[in-house]
């Protein structure tokens, strides 16, 4: 089979790599999509001889072809999502579902083991579920990962359709979280410096746009869009240290902020958050059940989650993919080695 493997300083070569055989307890799924998520664009980005020396992709859903003697070879054939971490499956995140959280020996596709930019990937079979009637392997990629991180800082802040969110970025964890906190009812205020994507914003339900590099303060432009009492949640996307200070500026009293972007520093005037009773929350991706009813909710409301996707690509076309994609100004990619 063949594989893509970031070499690092923004190169990548396709390898040929065997066939995976699951074990006892794995299962081997014949990838149908495997989305490109913006954190991939860290290893790609990485020194040359520091990036993971496996298989690139951790957005990857597809069909199970083989099976351990352990699982059931009805299993053979079905449609399947997959949650992208692997823990020990014994301590009690494992076993509520959060495997991202592991207390004992986490391992993660693209970052340790072979992930999903290859035509097969294999898998321990409590790490897949089956990919309900109705969502596309596309859509399910991008559950798996970018949008079910949007959907998992969503659920942290409690998002209700009476609530006015700030998101912060409009890439696609940001275009996704617009997407969904709108499908739930909320009016969501967009902010992003690039306009393309605030357009797109618009088109995913966003009610008002802000470019920060057009306004004075973007806290005073909330501020007008809120008859002056800000908004009840915000969301961070994009690890912009601006934006992660400004997502706690936009708040109302009572209100709630979740950061979400990785490698932004924070500091916070503690007397002034004191005096407006807000909540303060990161999240990191979501657990497998989560995943489950994300889906559920994306097929209940018609949610379009494969409008996210911009550009279709074969496993041949991984180094211009991902020179596209590091440009960032535009929506998301995904991989579809059966074309």
């Amino acid at each position: 089979m063949q594989g893509v493997v970031f070499r690092g300083d923004r190169e990548l070569e396709l390898r040929h790599f065997p066939d995976p055989t699951p074990g006892p307890e794995e299962v081997v799924v014949e990838v149908r999509a495997s989305g490109m998520c913006g954190s991939d664009l860290h290893e790609y980005r990485k020194p040359k001889g520091s990036a993971p020396e496996v298989i690139a992709g951790h957005e990857p859903a597809g069909v199970i072809v083989a099976v351990g003697e352990l699982v059931p070879t009805s299993w053979v054939g079905r449609s399947v999502m997959i949650h992208h971490y692997i823990g020990c499956r014994r301590c009690d995140q494992c076993r509520s579902g959060w495997t991202h959280l592991c207390r004992k020996a986490l391992r993660a596709l693209a970052l340790n083991v072979h992930g999903g930019h290859a035509d097969f990937i294999n898998m321990p079979f409590s790490s897949v579920m089956p990919l309900p009637e109705g969502l596309s392997f596309s859509a399910a990629a991008a559950i798996s990962c970018g949008t079910g991180t949007a959907w998992g800082a969503l659920e942290m802040i409690g998002v209700r359709g009476d609530d006015t969110i700030a998101i912060f970025g409009q890439g696609p964890v940001g275009l996704a979280a617009t997407q969904l906190a709108t499908a739930m009812g909320a009016k969501v205020i967009a902010l992003d410096i690039e306009p393309k994507r605030l357009e797109r914003s618009r088109e995913f339900g966003a009610v008002e746009t802000i470019n920060p590099r057009e306004v004075d303060s973007v806290q005073d432009a909330v501020l007008d869009l809120t008859s002056g009492r800000g908004v009840t949640k915000s969301l961070e996307t994009s690890a912009a240290p601006i934006a992660t200070q400004q997502a706690l500026q936009v708040l109302g009293l009572w209100g709630a902020v979740c950061w979400i972007g990785r490698g932004a520093s924070l500091q916070v005037d503690m007397t002034e958050q004191l005096t407006k009773q807000i909540t303060a929350k990161t999240s990191w991706t979501l657990s497998s059940v989560q995943m489950e009813h994300l889906a559920d909710f994306v097929l209940d409301r018609s949610i379009d989650v494969d409008a996210l996707f911009t550009k279709n690509w074969t496993l041949n076309e991984a180094t211009e993919a991902y020179q596209w994609f590091d440009r960032q100004t535009d929506g998301k990619g995904v991989f579809v080695p059966k074309n």
